[in-house]
């Protein structure tokens, strides 16, 4: 997530900064006037420098390319962001620009946001923009670009590499979990104006908001949303379904903004980093735009971030209801610092709180009401690094203080108007989808031993198929013959411990007969898939 560049927090950062881009000798200071901030920036590992300097010179003099000083100085301080975390960064002067563009909602490209994976063999879709030349292309959330207009992803410099001027092409080589092998998917740029905020009316009374990402003006947009859907539904809606599914995050401060247009009181979100300027609260002030209305947050594993923060503040002080799947779990604040050059540097400098004290870095929030996602042929037989699709999947995150508890599993990316209804069913009738799923779950297996003529377990209930089908018809009658035989080929073990298991057979032969509607009973991971949430 992204902070507002406040004075405040970029004052008490740029010393460090600024002591980088300086050749003075600083002058000495007493030790009683050392602060926590200068005793960082002083401890400066002279050795570590010295040792830096002298590849930097061998690299210079030596290696069988000249290389220009520039591009290996920009080389280096990459390098020393890249083992940080995954959200820390340098940005070069063009990719800054672009940066603060897609935070102010315009730029050239193809609307997607998208996560640099460490081998720098690929880039991850956290999730298409809505209504972009990504999201009509087809493009999902998890989905792996390997390659862009033919080229690697190992051999592009740049930070940004889809962005272009509004109407070129570029073609993108994506490898997806169902697909047994990449594609091609070609995309036109556009000038992208992203509309972060988008509403309707789900039925008389009841209101649907889906917040797209977290942009400048996303919570001016949010409360005339809001007045437009009230003025809808006679003045006041009855209840209001808050989308928050693949929105990889934005700007802190507008997610605040529109948690505290639903809450009269209490806190919001704090963060907490190494300096004390890095500490935050915000809380709510009086005045609920929804009039105490209930509110369902619809969430899924592409929630991250500034949408993390907003779910957490509306549960953790009772005031909405989260369905859907795990988020994402991106629990880290990350600053924009700009250098005297034009470049900037995306550092992270804070974790941040929910309402209740719980970070959820690499945890995620886990909803109240769990939905899972339309299984797909194939999702059993995909590895892990497409299934698997959350912060704590990303090497060199930031360790969480409940990452690895027993039983964790990565969230699911719930597309398409399923997840709606059944967040609209909640928001009418709190508890009524987890009374569905706890009846559709009985049904399933007291289907079976009808057929069967008798309430008998699983193993049990396979049984009766195999006997109703081939097995049935064809073993008896090899058996039968086997009959015979035992007796004269006692010593050959074999074959009675063939007949014998023909008794039994049928209740290990299920997991091999009824192979094909096994995977419809698990609930699969659906999805896949982690720039810069």
């Amino acid at each position: 997530m992204r902070v507002a560049r406040s004075a405040t927090l970029l004052l008490a950062l740029l010393p460090a900064v600024s002591w980088a881009q300086q050749t003075a000798e600083a002058p000495a200071r007493g030790a009683d006037a050392a602060t926590t901030e200068e005793a960082v920036t002083s401890r400066v590992p002279l050795e570590e420098i010295r040792r830096y300097a002298a590849v930097y010179n061998a690299v210079r003099a030596a290696y069988v390319d000249p290389v220009d000083d520039k591009k290996l100085m920009q080389s280096a301080i990459r390098g020393l962001l890249l083992d940080l975390d995954p959200h820390s960064t340098y940005f070069d002067k063009e990719d800054a620009e672009a940066f603060d563009e897609q935070a102010n909602g315009a730029y050239d490209g193809i609307g997607v946001e998208l996560q640099q994976q460490p081998d720098n063999s690929s880039l991850k879709v956290i999730s298409p923009i809505d209504d972009t030349p990504a999201t009509r292309a087809g493009i999902l959330a998890g989905d792996l670009i390997i390659a862009i207009d033919g080229k690697p992803i190992s051999a592009i410099e740049a930070t940004e590499p889809l962005r272009g001027a509004a109407g070129t092409k570029v073609v993108l080589t994506l490898v997806r979990e169902g697909k047994p092998k990449p594609f091609d998917v070609t995309v036109t740029r556009e000038t992208i104006r992203v509309t972060s905020v988008r509403s309707r009316m789900l039925e008389p009374g009841y209101g649907y908001i889906r917040l797209s990402t977290f942009q400048a003006d996303t919570g001016a947009d949010f409360q005339k949303h809001v007045a437009q859907l009230q003025q809808q539904a006679g003045g006041k809606l009855k209840g209001l379904v808050l989308d928050l599914r693949s929105n990889p995050g934005g700007l802190l401060t507008a997610a605040v903004q529109v948690a505290d247009d639903l809450l009269e009181k209490g806190n919001i979100v704090s963060t907490r980093g190494r300096i004390s300027i890095s500490d935050a609260r915000f809380d709510a002030t009086p005045g609920d735009l929804l009039k105490g209305a209930p509110v369902v947050v619809l969430a899924d594993a592409g929630s991250a971030s500034a949408s993390e923060v907003l779910a957490g503040a509306l549960r953790d002080n009772g005031r909405a209801r989260v369905v859907g799947s795990r988020t994402f779990g991106k629990g880290s604040v990350q600053t924009v610092l700009p250098l005297d050059n034009g470049d900037s540097v995306k550092l992270t400098t804070a974790r941040y709180f929910t309402p209740s004290g719980k970070s959820i870095q690499a945890t995620g929030i886990i909803p109240d009401v769990l939905l899972q996602p339309e299984k797909r042929a194939g999702d059993d037989e995909l590895p892990a690094s497409l299934t698997d699709y959350s912060e704590a999947t990303l090497p060199g995150h930031l360790r969480g203080d409940e990452e690895g508890t027993e039983g964790y599993k990565a969230g699911d990316v719930l597309p398409g108007d399923g997840p709606i209804n059944d967040a609209l069913a909640e928001l009418k009738q709190p508890g009524s989808v987890l009374a569905r799923q706890k009846a559709e779950a009985a049904k399933k297996p007291a289907a079976k031993p009808v057929a069967a003529g008798a309430g008998v377990a699983k193993p049990a209930e396979a049984t009766v198929k195999p006997a109703e089908t081939k097995p049935a018809e064809t073993k008896p009658a090899e058996i039968k013959p086997a009959e015979t035989k035992p007796a004269e080929i006692k010593p050959a073990e074999t074959k009675p411990a063939e007949t014998k298991p023909a008794e039994t057979k049928p209740a290990e032969q299920p997991a091999a007969a009824p192979a094909t509607p096994a995977p419809a009973k698990p609930a699969a991971p659906a999805a896949t898939a982690p720039i810069k949430p």
